[in-house]
């Protein structure tokens, strides 16, 4: 293996370390901001905490996730591999969870949240599901 591709492994992983430790804290934040007054001192330091955790963190790991994954694909030709076609399937399921808690966000931006915070504990456990999916195929690589 060339050093080259070992350092685009290795930034990947530091990726979705720092992407899945927004998925798996910003669902545990709106579990907190669920339980306050609308309008709170307390709701409105939520918003900020949230903010400042999806744009400074997922989002710009979340494309270097992607930027590193596809690239180590191409290289190590991965396409091919079945277990390839159900980590990008997990991927997508991830990515649209993503996409779903950005627009939840803008939701508690705006005092328009109207889920409970049973619901966002529920929410919480998704991303951890996934990832134990994506592990265990990247590992054992299964036909």
């Amino acid at each position: 293996m060339d050093q080259i591709y070992l350092w685009i492994k290795a930034l990947h992983i530091i990726a979705i370390i720092a992407f899945m430790a927004g998925m798996l804290y910003l669902p545990r934040l709106f579990v907190y901001h669920a339980g306050t007054e609308k309008g709170s001192q307390q709701s409105e330091t939520f918003k900020v905490m949230e903010r400042r955790l999806e744009v400074a963190i997922m989002r710009p790991a979340i494309v270097l996730v992607y930027a590193t994954g596809l690239t180590l694909a191409v290289k190590g030709d991965f396409f091919r591999a079945a277990w390839m076609n159900w980590k990008f399937f997990l991927v997508f399921l991830m990515t649209g969870i993503y996409f779903y808690l950005i627009s939840l966000r803008f939701h508690f931006a705006a005092d328009r949240n109207v889920h409970s915070p049973k619901f966002y504990r529920v929410l919480n456990e998704l991303p951890t599901l996934l990832l134990i999916g994506i592990v265990i195929l990247v590992v054992v690589k299964p036909n």
